[in-house]
């Protein structure tokens, strides 16, 4: 998965800090939940679940 660069990296504007932790969280998971969390509008908390599958 392909997300846009920091500010570090491309030279660019920076990406946001809480959204850079909601792509690096997309990225790392398989199986399982993220969870958001706004408050007032703005987004305070990322809560990750994250699901172990194992064969039968």
């Amino acid at each position: 998965m392909t997300h846009p660069k920091t500010e570090a990296e491309s030279g660019a504007e920076a990406t946001p800090r809480a959204v850079q932790t909601v792509l690096d969280a997309l990225e790392k998971l398989r199986f399982g939940a993220i969870q958001l969390t706004v408050h007032e509008g703005r987004l305070v908390q990322v809560d990750v679940t994250e699901r172990h599958r194992y064969p039968n």
